[in-house]
């Protein structure tokens, strides 16, 4: 075929703050032929995560930082548009490490994880799989099992109309449990108690959102599904319940500050772990990949009996995912974000 032109963003720099267009350089450039071993794989979706942000900065991560120079890291699903591999056939739909760019060559010898292909046919949209069917769902999945909410209990849960935050508060409440939401604006806080079984939400963006947590939680907190970080987890872990679980997924309000560490307060009330003898855990989705199918097949399954909703927020062309990504690190999305870059 061929050689087409790939249209992609470089890191350029460490942001300070949103990311700039001097941060992420916009690039058009031609597509180097394949070799042996290795498959040319057009990007449809891209998806756009707060973990994005992790990674343009210089803090120690569970994955190297993306190196100067470099196509930005991300995930996407694309459809395999050249091939000399036999287990990546032409046509094929595939999730993996597209990173930021139209066209990516599909090598596992310098990929983080291999390209897997996906079923056929679909159980599902493309971009379910980088949402309810992918990554944050399994994230939700594996938060929630390691949350262990009982019934009775009060289970909160921050970025609540995120991708993670509201596929974990509809599982946790399958289990029994008082579920209360965190998220930014009354249209979102309406969304999650009106039709997704939500029991509560607090609307950050109130000036007496602490008030209206603790009434929410009048009996304290058993499980706390942390997204966010900052002012709110803290206000959180004050509240913590004699054996409380954290199931830490996420700090999404800090990751702007990775490189600037003068304005990070810390955390007032982390001494509540120590009397309440509670549990913290950190969790990364990729360490839990030997699950993926078994807990994909428990979400479809979910989708197909009508238990669990999910929202998308799609902006289409990839030269827009800069921004976008700063519309969702502020909470200007509502459930998973994607960019669509190409039709199939």
């Amino acid at each position: 075929m061929n050689s087409p032109i790939n249209r992609l963003f470089r890191l350029r720099n460490r942001p300070r703050g949103r990311v700039g267009e001097g941060d992420l350089e916009w690039s058009e450039e031609p597509v180097a032929e394949i070799g042996d071993g290795q498959a040319l794989v057009r990007t449809l979706y891209l998806s756009l995560d707060p973990t994005n942000r992790v990674w343009m900065s210089r803090i120690r991560s569970y994955i190297p930082p993306v190196e100067l120079g470099a196509v930005m890291r991300g995930l996407g699903v694309g459809q395999v548009v050249e091939s000399r591999r036999a287990d990546l056939p032409v046509g094929a739909f595939v999730l993996g490490f597209t990173g930021w760019q139209e066209y990516c060559v599909a090598d596992d010898s310098v990929l983080e994880v291999p390209f897997t292909v996906l079923p056929d046919p679909l159980p599902a949209p493309l971009p379910a799989f980088l949402g309810v069917l992918g990554h944050t769902g399994i994230s939700a999945f594996i938060g929630v099992e390691l949350g262990d909410p009982r019934p009775g209990e009060t289970f909160v849960v921050s970025a609540a109309a995120g991708a993670v935050g509201s596929i974990a508060g509809q599982l946790a409440k399958q289990r029994g449990v008082r579920v209360v939401g965190i998220a930014g604006g009354a249209e979102k806080c309406h969304r999650l108690v009106s039709e997704l079984g939500f029991d509560a939400c607090v609307d950050r963006h109130s000036q007496d959102w602490r008030e209206t947590l603790d009434d929410a939680t009048p009996h304290g907190v058993d499980v706390d599904f942390e997204n966010v970080g900052g002012p709110i987890m803290d206000h959180v872990l004050g509240r913590l319940n004699v054996g409380a679980r954290v199931a830490l997924c996420g700090l999404i309000s800090e990751y702007d500050n990775y490189n600037d560490h003068s304005d990070q307060l810390g955390l007032r009330n982390v001494h509540q772990l120590l009397m309440q003898r509670a549990t913290l855990r950190g969790f990364i989705v990729t360490d839990h990949v030997e699950r993926y199918g078994e807990i994909i097949g428990k979400l479809a399954a979910a989708l197909q009996e009508g238990s669990l909703s999910y929202d998308e927020t799609v902006v289409d062309g990839l030269e827009n995912a800069r921004t976008t990504l700063n519309q969702a690190l502020s909470g200007e999305t509502r459930g998973k974000t994607v960019v669509k870059v190409a039709s199939p």
